[in-house]
């Protein structure tokens, strides 16, 4: 049974810290480096619900893709909710570690797990790392479906295959418009527009998507613009990092058990549609 030390070494190796943005915070929040680790669960937040659901699995880790402390704080009081989750995880012996923007840039990283939930072909980094000579790291992909698509079925595929949200998948473009190469960017994507743009790409699948930046983009050019729920486009890292901490456990003879949490914590609940209607003269009054 390895050591929490041994586990962080394996996941640094996949995610090094050193390629997090420098306003992140990545790595190990809460653990012993001399705990054994048996059981450990994936997830995309480190909230009550997860947490609650690494006790009841009794993992020894909780590795999660945002952080829980991105501002810093001045207090993990139990009163606090962050502060609960702190005192369940101390409590319980279990350790939280942060794969964050060290994982959306990786090889593979959280777009390619994006990509490989909606079957399309990876042709390559959208906003390349230029420090891997290989040119495979960096930022959202760039990449191809299975065979040309309307933007209707790629969204239609999309709210199919990444996980159920309220929000569901919302589209900006002619929904028969013809998609032969697609930028997908798992979480926030709205800053990438000018590489977007540059990649000569039909369409752009991410997640929080703002209005004006969303009208100036359709006003510059045809591309379509799909947009998912923040935590649907990240959770298929969850599978990735899982299987790749898997394979490594296979390789060391450690025999862990590696987990998925499958509790969905978009913090959106419900969707009520716009009642259907051609009328388009103008917003009631």
């Amino acid at each position: 049974m390895p050591r929490l030390s041994e586990v962080i070494a394996a996941l640094d190796n996949l995610w090094p810290a050193e390629r997090a943005e420098s306003w992140d915070a990545v790595g190990t929040v809460v653990g012993d480096p001399d705990q054994e680790v048996a059981r450990v669960l994936f997830a995309v937040d480190p909230v009550r619900e997860t947490v609650d659901e690494a006790v009841k699995l009794d993992a020894d880790l909780l590795v999660t893709h945002h952080p829980l402390y991105l501002r810093g704080t001045t207090t993990v009081a139990a009163s606090t909710f962050k502060g609960r989750v702190v005192h369940t995880l101390i409590k319980n012996d279990i350790a939280l570690h942060v794969a964050h923007t060290n994982a959306d840039t990786a090889d593979p990283g959280v777009s390619d797990a994006l990509a490989g939930a909606l079957d399309l072909r990876i042709l390559r980094p959208l906003v390349p790392d230029p420090s891997d000579p290989a040119g495979r790291r960096g930022l959202g992909r760039v990449c191809e479906p299975d065979r040309p698509l309307t933007v209707r079925e790629l969204a239609a595929r999309a709210a199919e295959r990444l996980p159920a949200t309220a929000q569901g998948i919302r589209v900006a473009g002619d929904p028969d418009a013809t998609v032969r190469t697609v930028a997908v960017s798992g979480g926030s994507g709205d800053s990438l527009f000018d590489h977007v743009r540059a990649a000569g790409v039909d369409a752009f699948l991410t997640a929080d998507l703002r209005h004006h930046p969303v009208s100036e983009a359709r006003a510059q050019s045809s591309l379509a613009l799909l947009d998912a729920a923040h935590w649907a486009t990240e959770w298929p890292w969850c599978e990735l990092a899982a299987a790749q901490l898997d394979e490594i456990s296979d390789r060391h003879g450690w025999d862990l058990r590696v987990h998925v949490s499958r509790t969905v914590t978009d913090p959106w609940t419900a969707h009520a549609a716009s009642s259907t209607t051609t009328d388009t003269s103008g917003a009631p009054n």
